[in-house]
């Protein structure tokens, strides 16, 4: 149980202390009115003794009563009704409220902190009020009359006969049949004779002389002469007297619940005044007169007599307070109790008290006690004893107790009043009310057996509730508690006498004594064992209060004490006491809250919710419905339809009481701020036919952050080439979409008049559908002009200010059950200047009938758009974005700091130009190689001119949009054959298989040593694209040499005319995706020519042999490829003609087959040869059909410059700074130069393609750079074949160094040898047995250096292919030559066979052996010229 203010020794004697009765005349009544106040009332806080009182107890021993106090009250004839005390309690409960500030006990148990009330005023004030309006009973005497005051005034005419007609009244109300109530002690009871004495207005002489009258008549020790009102009533404002009263009148105590009259308690008087209906408890309509002759007063908890017929105090609550403690106080606060009377007469009550105690009541209690002590040892010696003794003979000498349930319900048993069984209980009585406890306690178990014998169960239970609480009380505690006597009379009273009231006084008794000793289990199952149905108020009451000794046990049972508090919650809330209800609520969700069981927090939320809002606390309501829907809740649909419908209810009358103050907080849906994404720009334009808009970016597409990195690249390319090779310090990329992935540290910038759209993530935590309305952005503006001047003014609200920033609303946004979705809403702004997004601002409602827990029940008007939705409340919820955690500094890595994340806070810019750009016939798929032409369209929807116009890209080589010339642009496609995309010539059958040549700059396409091939300008007529305007440009496309999906990024950089301070440039995206299918395959090799030719081409001639393989397998309808020319491109080098031209012009290739081409390439003339620093390339074109594509212009040219800006790119490699090295390394370059080559090859090619059985001619080309003399090169990328693994080297760092010794291939190439002789030579054998054949070795030095030559012709072969093949022969001559070539010279010598050559530079020391070259097999045909036939012998020379 809760603390106590009183511990259970001082709350036992002040619930039971001598009651004394008052009978008042009307004068009498009408002094004490004066004070407005009753006679009783009057002595109420004067009525406990300031000192100890002493008496004798019948064996003559002293006793000492400590702290007595008597209870003085006006006779009432009428018992009060139950109703009239249920309602009485009901008000005392609900008028006691937790105090402002009251001491909370804290108490940690486990992994709670507990804040509970530590007192409970309200149980208390209850328990005081219901043992005081315990009804007289007869089975026991604490609560009869022992004395009764007979109070006259001093100014009665005659206050002597006032006195005996009082006292007559007195006798008759007590030995008179006809009043049952109240009742007496005993038949002689005290009276006292009491002279009130006004002192302001009566006449003191005369007072004195009635007084010393009385004392004649009654004896000095039965009258008193009382003087009050020393003042007049007028002169109460001068000075402040303290009011004892107020505190006693405000318990609505039973003993103040009289309706005051003038009129004295006699027969004549029958009045019923105004001053009837002044009351102090809120009861006044229930007060009646009653109609009987003597006129007195009902008990003023009667009520009507039809309203109760039943006299059981235990009937259902229906009484339900109908005013509250607070409103009395609110009706009393005028009233001054006591303004007639000074501290002396406050002095003079007290001493009344003191000498009506000392001198009337103790002597009278003693007496009586003496008296019945007397009276029952003369009975023992008799006719008890005789009985006794009759018992013993025939029942043995031991009665066996007999248990509770074996009794037979005689509850009825009534004994008459002066039997003996009763004189034993008066006494006890007696010595109880006067703390006489020993004498009690064997007074009460003599008695108890008694009543047990007789089996009057009612009296023994009444006798066994006293011994117990008298032998608790007894000093020194001789005896242990004796819990069983009040287990067995609580017993009997519930379920044998069924009288719930003295059963609930046993329980509040016993559970007192317990908690005092600290067995608060024990009294927690008492207090839980008279919870029942039929009182609500108790039950709460009692509930709590086993709640409250869970949690004061040595160990806490913290579950224990929220469940009771909760069951109290529920009972109180039954009774009406919504208050306390909702206290109880509160306190156990201490307990509940947090701890995973969602249903039980769901449920005390919801009881505090409608609790909070039945007592007008609807912020606390609001509150407490907000849990419920916020927490993940298990509950059913239609649970928390019903929660929503409740909180949207309350909700709806808060807002009602201050509709202008700022929009609430709502709780649903939730929002996902870190989700929140904002775009910067207009939507994307749909395709329109063959029109289809840039891709750019839209909250469609979903965060790639390698996509990102790219994009990023690529505009740092291009402003660094159009800052001349720099990125500014203060560049920042372009951010159009704003996410939890970009970089928000900086305000983000955007345009005025184009619109920011801001997606906000919503989830529907419910299986209940949410209809949001009007849902729109909430936003703070502040105008800026950014060119200096500043405007402070503020605009905060959407409505107010729609030319500022104009904002979108959606009518309604439906989040079906546990449905996550997004919204879009969008914001103009007209105005420069900083805008802030708060939030969002929408009304939030249901759908009625929308119980279906899978979403999709027939919701009513879903289909039209028109929700029929019951109720929805407007309110708003912030977007609060925390930035990311900060980890740079120590400091930041040791705590926790956040970054800011300014997503929603842009700044408004002056006006930008805008590009759209349009692609008019962009085709998704194409041939490796193809070539297609679309064409783009830029058109500027802004209000300002746009220039500056760039497209980078890091695929170069798959679009181009022509050279810078308009002659090396084909403008449209011309009206050749199949409208090719190529510019195309018209040629004649002279020209065919031998070389066209024409030339270009690499610069006019935009290609050069230095330059990045990736950015290109836009060729904009004037460069500006003037508002409005739009501009079509051809664009040819090159399908990637890689089969598959390509995805390649268009970056579209522009730039405004008018410079402005916040943004320097814009951009505009466009991912293109491609699918390219196999064509051909074209590999390539170039090796030195061994003939002699003309004198020009001496020395200069390669032959360059190209394969081209088909490697379509038809699955784009491709039924063959025809090879319709082969080009040439270089700086030093031509193809001249076709070598292997066949009968069929056209190569065809159908699937899988393979065409060989060989060609012979020589060198340009010097006229042609262009410095390296021109870039001038010459083109060969030779064709294998009627029409020329001329290569050197556009696209042929831009696709083949594109293929070679990688190689363009490399930087050339840096000379070293040793000396000694740089010779050798000198010497290996050189020699390297002589087997390189550069030649590049381009194969255009048709393909006839069958596709909707219409035939299509898809064209294309193919580029093979050749590098290197007799190696292999492709037209497509080769796949890297993974290494072996293979074992860790390791060597020293000197050792890594680059050899300077060339390869044998690079020495192979240095020099070139060629042997020359006749095919065939005629020699007569028969004259001469020895033929000379004369062979002629040729030398040509392929170098830019002199070189020393060494032939040495002694080596001799030690093969034994080369043995079989030598036979006899031999060389003659000399067998070794040593010459210099100088550089790139030829050199003859005669008559050489298996040679070895030795060469070497000629400002070098090492000598490189250049032998092991295989020139091509040497055939001579040796003829006998002899008479008799001819002998003919092959003979195979092989120069090595």
């Amino acid at each position: 149980m809760a603390q106590c203010v009183q511990s259970v020794q001082e709350l036992i004697p002040d619930s039971f202390v001598p009651c004394v009765a008052a009978l008042c005349s009307d004068e009498a009544e009408r002094l004490t009115r004066l004070n407005h106040l009753s006679f009783a009332e009057l002595l109420k806080p004067f009525s406990r003794l300031t000192s100890e009182v002493h008496m004798r107890d019948p064996n003559n021993q002293l006793h000492v009563i400590k702290n007595l106090k008597i209870a003085v009250s006006n006779i009432i004839t009428q018992p009060p009704q139950p109703g009239a005390i249920r309602k009485l309690l009901n008000d005392v409960v609900s008028g006691s409220q937790p105090a402002e500030g009251l001491v909370a006990n804290v108490i940690t148990a486990g992994d709670y902190d507990l804040n509970i009330s530590a007192t409970t005023p309200w149980f208390e004030s209850y328990r005081e009020s219901f043992l005081q309006s315990m009804p007289a009973s007869d089975h026991e005497f604490l609560n009869h009359y022992l004395a009764c005051m007979l109070v006259a005034s001093s100014s009665e005419a005659e206050p002597v006969e006032q006195f005996s007609k009082l006292s007559q009244e007195q006798h008759r109300i007590q030995h008179n049949s006809d009043y049952s109530y109240p009742k007496w002690f005993i038949p002689n009871t005290l009276k006292y004779y009491v002279l009130l004495h006004d002192v302001s207005a009566g006449d003191e002489q005369r007072a004195e002389s009635i007084y010393e009258e009385m004392k004649q008549k009654y004896g000095t020790q039965g009258c008193y002469l009382l003087k009050i009102n020393s003042r007049t009533s007028n002169r109460a404002s001068d000075e402040q007297i303290p009011d004892p009263w107020s505190q006693y009148l405000q318990k609505n105590s039973i003993q103040n619940q009289e309706s005051y009259e003038d009129g004295p308690c006699t027969i004549t008087s029958n009045k019923n005044s105004d001053s009837n209906l002044l009351s102090l408890d809120g009861l006044d309509n229930e007060v009646k007169v009653d109609g009987l002759p003597n006129s007195f007063r009902a008990h003023p908890l009667q009520l009507d007599t039809s309203s109760d017929p039943s006299n059981s105090i235990d009937g259902p609550d229906h009484v339900k307070s109908a005013s509250s403690l607070h409103e009395t106080k609110k009706a009393n606060t005028g009233i001054i109790h006591g303004a007639c009377l000074t501290l002396t007469d406050h002095d003079r009550i007290r001493q009344f008290i003191q000498e009506f105690t000392f001198r009337g009541l103790l002597p009278h209690i003693e007496k009586t006690i003496r008296q019945l002590n007397d009276q029952l040892i003369s009975r023992k010696g008799l006719s008890r004893s005789l009985f006794s003794a009759t018992k013993k003979w025939f029942s043995g000498s031991k009665v066996p107790e007999k248990s509770i349930n074996e009794l037979k319900n005689t509850s009825g048993l009534l004994y008459p009043p002066e039997a003996p069984e009763l004189q034993i209980r008066k006494m006890a009585d007696l010595c109880f009310l006067v703390q006489h406890y020993d004498l009690a306690y064997s007074c009460y178990h003599t008695a108890k057996k008694d009543f047990l014998n007789d089996q009057a169960m009612l009296y023994a239970a009444g006798a066994l509730e006293m011994a117990a609480v008298s032998a608790f009380l007894q000093p020194g505690a001789p005896r242990p508690y004796p819990a069983h006597y009040m287990d067995t009379a609580i017993q009997t009273y519930r379920d044998i006498c069924k009288n719930m009231v003295l059963a609930e006084r046993c329980v509040l008794l016993s559970a007192e004594i317990l908690k005092s000793q600290s067995k608060y289990s024990e009294a927690a199952a008492l207090l839980i064992r008279l919870t029942s149905e039929d009182s609500d108020l108790r039950s709460a009451l009692l509930l709590e209060q086993a709640a409250h000794c869970f949690i004061n046990m040595k160990s806490p049972m913290v579950r224990k004490y929220a469940f009771h508090m909760i069951l109290a919650g529920h009972r109180f809330s039954k009774a009406g006491q919504k208050k306390h209800a909702l206290r109880c609520y509160c306190q156990a969700m201490q307990v509940y809250k947090g701890k995973g069981w969602s249903l039980a927090e769901d449920h005390i939320n919801f009881t505090i919710g409608r609790q909070s809002y039945t007592l007008r606390q609807l912020d606390n309501a609001v509150s407490a419905f907000r849990h419920i829907l916020i927490n993940e809740s298990k509950q059913s649909a239609a649970q928390q339809g019903a929660f929503l419908r409740e909180y949207l209810y309350v909700y709806k009358n808060v807002s009602q009481l201050s509709p202008d103050g700022p929009l609430p907080q709502l709780p649903l849906p939730y929002i996902n701020s870190s989700a929140t994404r904002v775009f910067f720009g207009h939507d994307r334009r749909p395709a329109d036919g063959e029109k289809q808009a840039a891709t750019h970016i839209s909250l469609d597409q979903e965060y790639d952050s390698e996509s990102s990195q790219q994009w990023r690249e690529l505009e740092e390319q291009v402003v660094a080439v159009v800052n001349r090779g720099v990125i500014p310090s203060n560049f920042h990329p372009t951010q159009y979409c704003l996410n939890s992935y970009s970089d928000n540290s900086r305000f983000p910038l955007a345009v005025v008049e184009e619109p920011i759209t801001v997606e906000v993530a919503f989830r529907n935590p419910l299986k209940v559908p949410l209809l949001l309305t009007d849902l729109s952005l909430l936003w703070k503006f502040q105008p800026k002009d950014f060119s200096g001047k500043d405007n402070e003014e503020v605009k905060e609200l959407v409505t107010s200010e729609p030319e500022m920033i104009g904002t979108e609303v959606i009518s309604e946004f439906l989040l079906n059950s546990e449905e996550s979705k997004v919204a879009r809403l969008k914001l103009f702004p007209h105005h420069v200047g900083e805008l802030h997004i708060l939030g969002v601002v929408y009304n939030l409602g249901t759908i009625q009938g929308s119980m279906a827990v899978d979403g999709i029940g027939a919701l009513p008007g879903c289909h039209t758009g028109k929700h029929f939705f019951s109720m929805s409340v407007r309110g708003r919820q912030d977007l609060e974005i925390q930035g990311p955690r900060l980890n740079n500094t120590k400091e930041e890595k040791t705590s926790i700091k956040y970054g800011p994340d300014r997503r929603l806070d842009p700044i408004i810019t002056e006006e930008m130009p805008l590009l759209e750009v349009f692609f008019i016939h962009f085709p998704t798929g194409l041939l490796c190689g193809e070539i297609r032409k679309a064409y783009v369209e830029f058109v500027n929807v802004s209000k300002c001119p746009l220039t500056g116009l760039k497209v980078v890209s890091k695929r170069p080589e798959f679009f181009t949009f022509g050279g810078n010339t308009a002659v090396l642009t084909p403008l449209s496609p011309s009206a050749s054959e199949n409208c090719s995309a190529y510019k195309t010539v018209v040629t004649d059958s002279t020209s065919v298989c031998t070389a066209l040549i024409s030339s270009a700059s690499s610069v006019d396409f935009g290609i050069g040593i230095g330059s990045q091939p990736e950015v290109i300008p836009v060729p904009l007529p004037d460069t500006v694209l003037l508002p409005g305007a739009s501009v079509q440009l051809p664009m040819w496309l090159r399908g990637p040499d890689e089969e598959g999906v390509h995805e390649i990024n268009f970056l579209f950089y522009y730039e405004s005319v008018k410079k402005q301070p916040k943004i320097r440039h814009r951009i505009l995206r466009h991912t293109a995706v491609i699918c390219t299918s196999r064509s051909l395959n074209v590999r390539a090799t170039v090796c030195r020519s061994n003939s002699l030719e003309d004198e020009e081409g001496r020395g200069g001639n390669m032959l360059v042999f190209v394969d081209v393989e088909n490697t379509n397998t038809s699955e784009a309808g491709v039924k063959e490829f025809h090879i319709v020319q082969v080009s040439s491109s270089s700086k030093h080098w031509k193809l001249q003609k076709s070598v292997n031209l066949s009968e069929n012009k056209d190569a065809k290739l159908a699937s899988r087959e393979k065409g060989k081409f060989c060609f012979k390439a020589i060198r340009c003339k010097e006229k042609e040869v262009a410095t390296q620093s021109s870039e001038k390339y010459t083109f060969a074109d030779i064709i294998f059909g009627n029409e020329q594509i001329v290569s050197s212009a556009s696209p042929c040219a831009d696709f083949f410059y594109r293929s070679l800006s990688s190689e363009l790119k490399t930087p050339q490699a840096q000379p070293s700074g040793h000396t000694e090295k740089q010779s050798a390394e000198d010497a290996v370059r050189l020699i390297q130069k002589c087997s390189e080559v550069d030649l590049n090859i381009v194969v255009l090619w048709k393909a006839y393609v069958v596709e909707d059985s219409k035939q299509l001619i898809l064209e294309g080309q193919h580029h093979v750079i050749l590098r290197t003399i007799g190696k292999e090169a492709f037209s497509y990328p080769q796949k890297q074949e993974p290494p072996e693994m293979e074992l860790l080297k390791f060597s020293r760092p000197e050792n890594t160094s680059v050899s300077s010794r060339p390869s044998v291939e690079q020495l192979s190439n240095l020099i070139k040898t060629s042997l020359h002789y006749p095919e065939s030579f005629n020699h007569p054998f028969h004259q001469k047995s020895l033929c000379l054949v004369p062979v002629t070795l040729l030398l040509s030095n392929c170098s830019k250096a002199d070189v020393d030559v060494i032939v040495d012709l002694r080596h001799k072969t030690t093969s034994p292919e080369a043995l079989e093949v030598h036979g006899s022969f031999t060389w003659l001559g000399q067998t070794q030559y040593k010459l210099q070539l100088k550089s790139q010279e030829i050199h003859s010598v005669y008559n050489l066979g298996t040679p070895r050559v030795f060469a070497k530079l000629s400002d070098q020391v090492t000598v490189f052996e250049a032998s092991q070259q295989n020139s091509m097999p040497a055939l001579i045909i040796i003829n006998n010229g002899y008479g008799f036939g001819k002998k003919s012998e092959k003979r195979k020379y092989e120069g090595f």
